[in-house]
């Protein structure tokens, strides 16, 4: 049966987003034979959280409890020189790793060949063609894909790092042209965005912030007049939050709607991070205003903290497929089930700690990212999420917008809070969720990938929450275009949190790949020049100029082997002894030139996935059954009607819409006691590696394993579903060898795979 179902599927359907009631028919999924039954509720469930919340907000007309008032007079032409924080004790928790301002790293090798593919790709031509960038109402145009107006901000947000990044002059001028653009609209007030009245939601302003700031710190000329306008929106901010939280939280005649709100209260931690960067580097006199602008989002917010305890998550169910669960208990809690809400939220407790000082949300953080990736996340480290929170069926979907949004947080919470672990989970998802959800040229993105895709076609029957039949395919915008203009940010901001400070005296590559830094540290001017293949391979060479001695330290993943070994200049390797929660190898270096070799040996190990399957990993690096297939192509489709097609004319002709079709058998069980690492002759930190690198047929090593086919039925009539367990998985074929390839350049691929003994 390897084709059964699949290369016979015809086209069928319109593609048309799920209604409401699809999402309640669905709420019953298969498991292999079984069926899965949605549970009652029970007599006396748990309070909900967001009941709770609600009901603390449902006197919404009350006057506001009384706070603190502002006594100094609004700077509305703030000094960059700033004045003092309002007072030591207001200070804010010091990050565990100062981030390198924005430009001070650059990319080599591979890393700046796929920023380079971004550039000439769809995320460096949004601004040319795209109508929710280039026509947006951001820059006085009318094009939205929803009330929210978050495409252009979301966009920005991510070009500016890639612009700065590369240090392209053509996107530098798209960057600083919108930016103008922005700056210049901005309401009298100090709004910043196309809306008046009670349309205005705070939401949108978030990625646009975070893109301001980013700005602000690559380039002085912009420092200043993005300080002012964020100065005068904050300024706004305070006066509409302390006014009964007007463009927080909905209230009756507004255009704001209850259903829209959620977005800002749930994801507030996002505009709190530009709140704390004016605090720490552009107070002005405001210092009382931005603190008091992190507490009035924080009182009103939908809280993680309130979701990541024991009695919220586990009293809920959140351990389970929410497929199983009571329809109306997910439905109220669903801005806590949403994937790119909970992307962004990993990192909230670790923001809030930094105001509150409240050090008991260190261990809310951890939570929240092992319980979510315990329950809900893929091998290639991603959350499962289409678009609501599943569970670990291997035919859920996960969205492009919440892998980007993951790795922001988790590189955020390294820096925040210094655990290796949220390092090495950045690697993962970065290195197998990212690359596998775009084209090899980058023209074309997912909006849903699966850990076991076999092909990527207009599905007969879609297995996922809200997500339509072409949500799996490659295309300018299948399905809804946040992951278009939201996509930009993974690589850049990789880039950018590769490298952080350590204490006073100290530089420490902790995201590895090949890049540059550049920056001061003990008075003294360090260039640290890192030549690598990895995460291909293990071997990582620095050379490192320094104006005066300092202390360098590499970070050393939980993964790593006892070979792993570091030498410096022409002295003997030594066995690594890294620090046993940061990870830090610690190298003092002297004045002048050093070289310093890093190598970085892994055995091939596994992971247990659902339903006796496993997914095979060699150092960062996840490895899938490979599946060859054949691609057809068409015009980009629109996403709220795929069966229409934008004008020639529309994108430049790279722009197309992808399907990928198997022409290999993808129903096989594996035997991983026969697992075996290949590689070149030799691995090099210089060695050449393809371009474009996250391709079929590019990676330099694979994986063999012995396997057999078995029967393995399809899940809705369209994607493979649960493997049997049991008796019921048999080989049906006799046993053959099978090639594991990296996760990122197998665009159709079987990631968790059924195991069986073959000896027996």
């Amino acid at each position: 049966m390897p084709f059964d179902g699949i290369s016979k599927r015809g086209k069928s359907g319109g593609g048309a987003q799920q209604s409401n009631s699809g999402k309640t028919a669905r709420e019953t999924k298969a498991k292999g034979a079984e069926n899965k039954v949605a549970k009652a509720p029970t007599k006396d469930p748990r309070p909900k959280v967001l009941e709770a919340l609600a009901n603390k907000l449902v006197k919404k007309t009350k006057k506001m409890e009384t706070k603190a008032t502002i006594t100094a007079e609004k700077d509305t032409t703030p000094k960059l020189g700033g004045t003092s924080k309002a007072s030591t004790n207001d200070s804010l928790v010091p990050f565990a790793f100062e981030p390198l301002p924005l430009g001070s790293i650059s990319p080599s090798g591979w890393l700046k060949d796929q920023l380079q593919l971004m550039s000439d790709g769809l995320a460096g031509h949004e601004h040319d063609f795209y109508a929710y960038v280039a026509k947006s109402s951001w820059l006085g145009g009318t094009e939205e894909y929803s009330d929210l107006n978050e495409g252009f901000p979301y966009w920005f947000n991510g070009l500016v790092p890639l612009a700065y990044g590369l240090d392209d002059a053509r996107l530098k001028d798209q960057v600083h042209s919108s930016a103008q653009i922005v700056l210049d609209l901005q309401a009298s007030d100090g709004w910043l965005g196309p809306e008046t009245g009670s349309a205005r939601n705070f939401w949108a302003r978030y990625p646009l912030c975070l893109g301001l700031t980013q700005l602000a710190e690559a380039n002085s000329t912009w420092t200043q007049p993005v300080v002012t306008a964020l100065h005068d929106f904050t300024s706004l901010m305070h006066d509409m939050l302390s006014n009964n939280y007007t463009g927080y939280i909905s209230h009756p005649g507004d255009k704001l709607s209850a259903d829209d709100d959620s977005w800002g209260r749930v994801r507030s931690q996002d505009m709190i991070i530009t709140l704390q960067w004016l605090y720490e580097h552009y107070p002005g006199n405001q210092s009382q205003i931005l603190l008091e602008n992190m507490k009035y989002l924080h009182d009103e917010g939908l809280n993680w903290e309130d979701w990541y305890n024991e009695a919220a998550y586990f009293g809920q169910g959140m351990d389970k497929d929410l497929n199983t669960l009571d329809v109306n208990l997910t439905t109220v809690n669903y801005p806590y089930e949403h994937g790119v809400n909970v992307g962004q939220g990993l990192k909230a407790a670790a923001v809030i700690r930094r105001f509150t000082h409240n050090d008991s949300l260190i261990d809310t953080a951890m939570n929240g990212v092992n319980w979510t990736m315990q329950y809900h996340g893929a091998a290639s480290g991603t959350v499962i999420a289409d678009e609501r929170l599943v569970g670990l069926a291997p035919y859920s979907g996960a969205e492009l917008c919440t892998s980007v949004e993951t790795m922001y947080s988790l590189s955020y919470l390294y820096q925040s809070l210094g655990n290796s672990y949220y390092a090495d989970r950045t690697e993962l998802a970065a290195f197998n969720s990212l690359p596998s959800m775009l084209t090899p040229d980058w023209w074309g993105r997912q909006y849903m990938e699966q850990g076991n895709q076999p092909f990527a076609i207009n599905l007969t029957k879609t297995p996922f929450y809200n997500t339509n039949s072409w949500g799996q395919t490659f295309g300018l915008e299948p399905n809804y275009p946040c992951c278009t203009v939201n996509h930009p940010q993974g690589w850049p901001k990789y880039l950018s949190s590769s490298f952080v400070r350590v204490g006073n005296s100290g530089l420490a590559h902790v995201l590895l790949s090949p890049v540059t830094a550049r920056t001061n540290i003990s008075g003294g001017s360090v260039m640290v020049d890192v030549t690598t293949a990895y995460p291909f391979f293990g071997q990582l060479n620095y050379s490192i100029t320094a104006g005066s001695s300092f202390d360098f330290y590499v970070r050393v993943p939980a993964w790593a082997a006892s070979g792993s070994r570091i030498s410096c200049g022409s002295n003997e390797s030594t066995p690594l002894s890294p620090d046993p929660v940061s990870g830090l190898h610690k190298i003092s270096l002297p004045k002048g030139t050093s070289t310093v070799l890093y190598n970085l040996e892994s055995d091939v190990y596994t992971e247990s996935r659902e339903n006796d399957t496993i997914a095979v990993h060699k150092g960062a690096l996840l490895y899938a059954l490979e599946i060859s297939s054949t691609n057809t192509s068409t015009a980009p489709k629109m996403w709220n009607n795929p069966g229409s097609f934008y004008n020639d004319s529309y994108a430049p002709p790279q722009s197309k819409d992808w399907e990928y079709h198997n022409t290999s058998a993808w129903n096989f069980a594996v035997d991983p006691k026969t697992l075996q690492y290949h590689g070149p002759d030799s691995e090099s930190p210089d060695y050449a590696l393809a371009n474009p690198i996250f391709a079929p047929n590019a990676p330099p090593a694979y994986i063999s394993v012995m396997g057999c086919l078995i029967d393995w039925p399809l899940a809705f009539g369209s994607v493979p579903g649960y493997p049997p367990t049991g008796e019921a998985k048999k080989c049906t074929a006799p046993a053959q060898k099978l090639r594991l390839v990296p996760y990122g350049s197998a665009k159709t691929h079987m990631s968790d795979l059924p195991i069986i003994d073959l000896a027996s």
